[in-house]
């Protein structure tokens, strides 16, 4: 049957498709900013720890000659500190804050050395710096360390971060 070919069934062809482009969406989703990957993935909040952390992820990103992913990590609160329930259960609470944080970032004369980008997430802080650094594999996460009540009582990001990471955590004082 030399020169006799076999159709594929129509079926065959709609999954061999389906997948690729599922792959193709999977890939589009995590795909980021090639002047972004490898470079260095800083938290911030606007508070005045996050503050010196920029400025030193700022330097970072330009010895090494890459790009710097400020990341602002939304409150998503638990309703058992209200409500007393047992389940875990996390709602969204809104703010606003990063499309402020984004506007002072914006005007800001010291960004003007290396490229950047702000990136919001919610939910937690070390989960969500880990993920961003994951995401654009960060060479470097760095972060502001925690003082006060808050920092001993649910135990500081940096420390947390610090334990669980898979790259190296830059804590500034």
């Amino acid at each position: 049957m030399a020169g006799h070919e076999i159709p594929e069934p129509a079926d065959r062809k709609q999954v061999a498709d389906s997948s690729s482009d599922l792959r193709a969406a999977e890939e589009a989703r995590h795909s980021c900013d090639p002047a972004f990957r490898h470079g260095v993935v800083v938290g911030f909040d606007g508070s005045t720890s996050s503050e010196r952390a920029l400025a030193y992820a700022i330097g970072m990103a330009r010895r090494i000659a890459s790009g710097l992913i400020i990341v602002h990590v939304a409150n998503r609160l638990p309703t058992t500190v209200w409500a007393g329930c047992e389940p875990p259960v996390f709602v969204d609470v809104p703010d606003h804050r990063t499309e402020v944080l984004g506007l002072e970032l914006a005007c800001a004369d010291y960004l003007a050395e290396v490229p950047w980008i702000l990136v919001e997430r919610g939910g937690d802080i070390c989960h969500e710096l880990e993920e961003v650094g994951r995401e654009y594999s960060a060479d470097a996460i760095v972060v502001g360390s925690t003082h006060g009540i808050v920092g001993r009582l649910f135990g500081s990001v940096a420390g947390r971060l610090a334990k669980r990471a898979q790259r190296p955590v830059v804590v500034i004082p």
